[in-house]
């Protein structure tokens, strides 16, 4: 398809899905109130940017769609790698790698373009209620290389994930959607409750954690950024060991999404627990140079 042409389908549908679907319209919004801070950014201002996340969303799902029908080494040159090396030196290891994502940029190119340059990858997701849809997704991640993990039941999911991280492969999640859980941390100003999972798998594992995610620059290129391993915490204690690295993962998991708070596209309202959330500024640096960056960014 004709660059041109790609560009005003694209346009098109994000005008028409951003007025009809106002639930995503209204997480959206929601999504920069809590990235960005209303203290720093005016009303109209959330409003451009909560329509820039959104536009991010819909052409990431126009890319991740075309990468059904492209080899391997277009995907390669279609998203550009930074950090690929510490990619290889924790594959080294033997245990694993899990690659700690977000709803973030085009979050569903992280796995064929980690796959495409010859990693095995697993992704873990929550399956939709519609088995023949379920199955339907499976088979178009399957083409790209990447294997699927139902995240229920939970038992199961986990058995798969310590299986794939003992065949020294990549498993990703993306654990910035918050529904319930046994340990809360503090997550862009709120209090949350997450499920100990993923770093007690990590710590079970002896996997090396990898913050990873695709983000799309002003030239709409984009780039799998790969940073390098998160130092856990091991200090013998399980349950403080828990405690202490999903704040970590919390930490980085805000390190990413307020670099780039216009590309943020979670798209399920985030469960509270039994306490009620107390919005606080972003603990981040120079939001003004924050703010600069999405002002150049354009529709």
């Amino acid at each position: 398809m004709p660059q041109r042409v790609r560009v005003l389908m694209t346009s098109a549908t994000v005008h028409l899905t951003f007025a009809i679907l106002w639930p995503y319209r209204k997480l959206m919004e929601e999504n920069v109130s809590m990235a960005m801070s209303d203290e720093f950014l005016p009303v109209e201002r959330r409003k451009i940017v909560a329509r820039m996340a959104w536009r991010n969303f819909v052409q990431g799902l126009y890319e991740t769609a075309c990468t059904l029908y492209t080899s391997r080494d277009m995907i390669c040159a279609s998203v550009a790698i930074e950090g690929e090396e510490y990619l290889k030196q924790a594959l080294k290891k033997g245990n694993g790698v899990i690659a700690l994502g977000a709803h973030l940029g085009n979050f569903t190119m992280i796995g064929p373009r980690v796959a495409a340059a010859g990693y095995p990858f697993s992704i873990l997701v929550k399956h939709p209620s519609d088995q023949r849809l379920a199955r339907l997704l499976d088979s178009y991640r399957a083409k790209t290389g990447l294997k699927t993990i139902s995240a229920k039941p939970r038992r199961q999911a986990a058995r798969q994930i310590l299986i794939a991280l003992r065949r020294n492969e990549v498993v990703c999640i993306l654990p910035d959607v918050f529904k319930t859980g046994k340990v809360n941390t503090q997550f862009l100003g709120s209090t949350v409750y997450v499920r100990r999972g993923p770093v007690t798998l990590a710590l079970r594992a002896g996997a090396a954690v990898l913050p990873m995610c695709v983000t799309r620059d002003a030239k709409d290129r984009l780039t799998l950024r790969i940073s390098p391993e998160i130092d856990l915490v091991k200090t013998g204690d399980l349950q403080e060991d828990v405690t202490a690295n999903l704040a970590l993962f919390s930490r980085h998991l805000e390190d990413m999404i307020q670099r780039y708070p216009d590309q943020w596209c979670r798209l399920s309202a985030q469960g509270t627990g039994e306490q009620n959330v107390r919005r606080i500024s972003p603990d981040f640096a120079q939001p003004g140079r924050e703010l600069k960056e999405v002002k150049e960014r354009r529709l």
